[in-house]
């Protein structure tokens, strides 16, 4: 292995400033390559990105900053700290609101005295207990993805043949639903909601995101839910500015027609902008939408139209509201659960549409941040999961031609309905004194993001680790990718992982050694709160998941047996 100092630098060039593409693209320039970075936009992040109303500020997409360790993980490996980049993250006490249909509600934190009355309440004394032993299983399956997925690349099939790692997903519910799981240790309906709606995070259906994604509440309620001062932007700002100084060029509102490839169309050479004009580049590593960049950016293949195919994340409504005064009944993260829950997520997932009764979120970042609205006021921002944009002709699913403004319409109409009947609050309306929308049509417009969809292809086991689109292109040299749609997936944490996977492969491949370690400083583990998990683990499994795992022993034996005739064939 060499560094590039002292020798002529390598040239990358990098398709999209998200998360993935600033993260990427400083992690490069620290390894001695000459970065540039093309937005198709006028500003980095992409979703990551903020919107102004006056003195106004809203967080576009994200907005709780989960999987800290992660972000502290980025700025150590590039010899900085979020601090000192000026990053100051708060801590959102309670984490959540939650309000129910029969106005009853109940509040979520990380505080282990708060949460024994919350959950005795609805469970009982034995409650408590059980709630501990689901944050023992979360504890392991976030142990799992911070070690196996989010730490290790999966390059083909082959790679999962490990004997550590075959032997903890053998360990895992990889076939159960995390709402099946989590009704293993809740007995009633409503903690069941309370402890599987975080699968939206990830632009899945609780009833069908593997049990495995129980590490979202296991972060949440052990780690904390935190927010940037100054909006989840800040972080891509310090990431952006860390580049700069190592050398990174930026050019923004320079949309990209096409990779450039070499005759043979065998390597790509750099990037043709939508102005006409080229650059070359010895790499190419592309952070769009994946379904858009293999559909639009390169010559059509067998292999786009399939990705095409695959089934994508939710979408969203969502409200930028500018409010004319604060709405105390609301905390800085509130979710507001369907009565028909079940229901809704299927008019999500299966219809495509946008739900008659939806669950949504209520994001209030002045609660936290009072730098997000002008003194007196609030700032609110309304997510309504929808189906996805059908871009099939199949009849499922919103159309591009919808009427949207009805659509809107309706949305809103039952979001304030809703929160004034559940919280008491009056007026609600009239006290909107600007608005701000965006919709599945202007995600897709905005960011290229394929069928509007919000979190990029969607996950389940079939489309994570070696199942998911790969990091590097099958046939094209030079070619490599970052972001939700690729390993090992979505959310700003998780697309932070897969800059580190993808620029290590790279530097890999080129035989550049790494100037940073590839496992985490041991002093940067968020503490956990004093809470012991070696709590009795519920097995008690049913007898479709036993044979779900016995088939998935036989499938994984048969993978063994067909790489051992490979090797001797």
């Amino acid at each position: 292995m060499e560094r590039l100092l002292g020798r002529e630098k390598k040239s990358v060039i990098i398709v999209g400033a998200g998360v993935g593409g600033c993260a990427s693209a400083a992690r490069l320039a620290k390894a001695g390559f000459k970065v540039t970075v093309v937005e198709k936009n006028d500003f980095t992040g992409g979703r990551c990105s903020l919107i102004y109303d006056g003195e106004h500020r809203f967080d576009q997409g994200p907005s709780l900053l989960l999987l800290p360790d992660l972000f502290h993980e980025t700025f150590t490996d590039l010899d900085t700290t979020m601090p000192a980049e000026g990053v100051h993250l708060l801590k959102c006490d309670p984490n959540y609101q939650i309000f129910f249909h029969d106005n009853e509600k109940m509040t979520l934190s990380s505080d282990l005295s708060h949460m024994k009355p919350e959950i005795e309440r609805w469970e009982g004394k034995e409650g408590f207990e059980r709630y501990l032993g689901f944050l023992a299983e979360g504890h392991r399956h976030y142990e799992f993805s911070m070690k196996q997925a989010l730490r290790k690349n999966f390059p083909s099939v082959f790679s999962m043949i490990r004997p550590t790692l075959l032997k903890e997903i053998m360990s895992m519910f990889v076939f159960t639903s995390l709402y099946t799981r989590a009704s293993a240790y809740f007995w009633t309906d409503r903690l069941r909601r309370c402890f599987t709606f975080a699968s939206m995070y990830m632009g899945m259906s609780p009833y069908t995101a593997p049990a495995l994604y129980s590490l979202l509440q296991y972060t949440e309620l052990v780690e904390g839910i935190w927010y940037p001062q100054g909006g989840f932007h800040k972080v891509v700002e310090a990431i952006v500015n860390i580049g700069k100084k190592l050398g990174v060029e930026y050019q923004l509102n320079s949309p990209v027609q096409s990779i450039l490839l070499s005759e043979d169309e065998k390597q790509a050479v750099g990037v043709v902008l939508q102005s006409g004009r080229h650059l070359q580049a010895d790499v190419v590593l592309v952070n769009a939408d994946l379904v858009y960049t293999y559909n639009n950016l390169l010559p059509e293949t067998s292999y786009s139209k399939k990705l095409a195919k695959r089934p994508a994340s939710c979408s969203s409504i969502s409200l930028y509201w500018s409010m004319n005064r604060k709405i105390e009944e609301l905390s800085a993260h509130n979710i507001f659960m369907a009565e028909h829950y079940k229901e809704s997520f299927e008019e999500i997932f299966d219809k495509l549409k946008l739900p008659d009764e939806p669950s949504f979120y209520v994001n209030v970042p002045s609660r936290i941040d009072p730098t997000a609205a002008p003194d007196g006021k609030d700032s609110i921002v309304v997510l309504i999961p929808t189906g996805h944009l059908d871009e099939d002709g199949n009849g499922r699913g919103l159309k591009t031609s919808d009427d949207w403004n009805r659509l809107v319409n309706k949305a809103r109409d039952f979001v304030i309905k809703t929160i004034e009947g559940r919280t008491g609050v009056k007026d609600l309306r009239q006290a909107i004194a600007a608005e701000r929308v965006n919709i599945p049509t202007t995600w897709q417009e905005r960011f290229n993001l394929y069928k509007g969809g919000i979190l990029g292809l969607s996950i389940d086991f079939w489309n994570s680790l070696a199942f998911r689109p790969k990091t590097k292109h099958a046939s094209i040299s030079n070619l490599y990718f970052v972001g939700a749609s690729t390993h090992p997936g979505t959310g700003v944490p998780v697309c932070l992982a897969g800059a580190k996977i993808t620029t290590e492969q790279i530097l890999d491949d080129l035989r550049v050694e790494k100037p940073w370690s590839s496992a985490p400083p041991p002093d940067l583990r968020v503490k956990k709160m004093g809470l012991s998990l070696d709590i009795e683990r519920k097995d008690s499994i049913s007898g479709m998941e036993r044979w779900q795992r016995i088939i998935w022993a036989i499938c994984l034996g048969s993978l063994i047996v067909l790489v051992i005739s490979k090797v001797f064939d």
